[in-house]
């Protein structure tokens, strides 16, 4: 079994991983239930852009509490049972909101991203994917004119970082994107940021591209794991198994149900989102040109291939909740007052689940059990930070140096997971 890899799990970050894995020579099986791509990467803004850095857990959430507390935001809602049984993890997420926590977590992901930035570029060329690609930037819009101090702290990060962004007046966003409602009083443009039309279909662009370089998939269920002598069995729900070497939990956000199976109880909650697809203006009326993310009323609309893309704050609840419409709902009529936005083009609306560790950073590294590797807890940058996830991964794999500082995201930041390869 040696250098043969699995790599569970077929979103971004896992195709990305097996990907990179392939080309450092290693004989890789990519594992999924699903087509990949067809879950949490399917459903996401198709945003790729270095303004990810500022996390929801940050220094201005301690003055945005009061208003939460009352689960009426647009940004966030929650289920009062969920956050109790999981009063710990809440704990953690709030404590990673301080100033030095934060500011370690914006210097990583803003080192991931861009490493992730460069990767997504390579693989959209070797995969044929380069016109899905658009390069118009994308915006936050503000209802009020004052800076809020959210705002005016995202903007000290991205000039702290260096991430190119231009302030718009009313007049400004108008020329930008003429289909909008005159109801914004300020916005910001990150002129660097790009997106694409179809997420979904990136990542089977990349799975393809995998494929025809020769990688194996396989279809099926991975329900546990077992350590052998020379490596990893993985057992699969229709009660066949698979041997490896070393294998990649790439599963998002099942990926802690999975290892609760091996030993390892990992610190992750779900930030569940929705979006639904609309027709958009009538022919011959503007149409909207990049993404925009309406800050005050919590929701990110993209012009995709099928249509006008809504998407949803974050719902903190159970993986396996019951969907909970009220926030697409409150989501639509908000956008409804900012442009047309035409019929709903969904039968029902999309529900998917973001991974979050407590500090708002993905876990990519050996787990403490050898040859066993996370890569997973992405929260809402899964498919922004897949590729950069998968180059650190391999290069730590290989034994290579990281191309960035992998510490940050290391499993044993969290206690309980004991030392990397220890044996088990």
């Amino acid at each position: 079994m040696q250098g043969s890899v699995l790599v569970l799990g077929a979103g971004m970050v896992g195709v990305a991983c097996a990907l990179e894995l392939q080309r450092k020579g290693l004989q890789v099986t990519l594992v999924d239930s699903r087509e990949p791509g067809s879950e949490t990467s399917h459903g996401n803004a198709g945003v790729l852009t270095r303004s990810s850095i500022v996390p929801f857990n940050n220094p201005a959430l301690w003055g945005a509490l009061p208003g939460l507390l009352s689960n009426q935001s647009a940004s966030l809602r929650y289920d009062p049972g969920y956050l109790m049984r999981n009063i710990g993890w809440v704990t953690r997420f709030l404590l990673a909101a301080r100033p030095g926590t934060f500011e370690r977590t914006v210097a990583a992901l803003d080192q991931l991203i861009r490493l992730s930035l460069h990767e997504h570029e390579r693989l959209l060329a070797e995969s044929g994917q380069l016109a899905r690609l658009r390069s118009d930037g994308w915006m936050f819009l503000y209802r009020q004119a004052p800076r809020t101090p959210a705002m005016r702290l995202q903007v000290e990060m991205y000039r702290r970082c260096a991430v190119e962004v231009e302030e718009l007046d009313p007049a400004a966003i108008r020329a930008l994107e003429p289909a909008l409602r005159p109801i914004f009083a300020r916005g910001l443009l990150i002129r660097s940021a790009h997106s694409v039309d179809d997420p979904g279909a990136v990542v089977r662009g990349y799975a393809e591209l995998f494929a025809r370089r020769g990688g194996r998939q396989l279809r099926r269920k991975a329900v546990g794991i077992e350590r052998q002598a020379q490596g990893w069995t993985t057992h699969f729900e229709d009660g066949g198994s698979e041997q490896a070497g070393q294998v990649v939990i790439a599963l998002g956000p099942w990926s802690a149900a999975f290892l609760r199976g091996a030993g390892l109880r990992i610190p992750m909650a779900f930030e569940r989102g929705y979006h639904m697809h609309y027709a958009g203006a009538a022919d011959g009326a503007p149409a909207l040109r990049r993404p925009i993310h309406d800050a005050q009323a919590g929701y990110v609309l993209s012009p995709m291939r099928r249509g006008l893309r809504l998407s949803t704050g974050v719902e903190l609840n159970a993986l396996d909740a019951p969907p909970r419409h009220a926030q697409l709902e409150g989501a639509q009529q908000a956008a409804a007052q900012a442009l047309e936005l035409g019929r709903r083009l969904d039968e029902s609306p999309w529900k998917g689940a973001r991974p979050t560790l407590p500090d708002s950073r993905p876990m990519i590294g050996e787990l403490p059990r050898r040859g066993l590797w996370a890569a997973f807890g992405h929260q809402h940058i899964g498919f922004s930070t897949g590729p950069g996830t998968a180059s650190v991964l391999g290069a730590l794999m290989a034994g290579e140096p990281a191309p960035i500082d992998p510490a940050p995201f290391a499993p044993q930041r969290f206690q309980g997971l004991g030392p990397a390869g220890s044996r088990s």
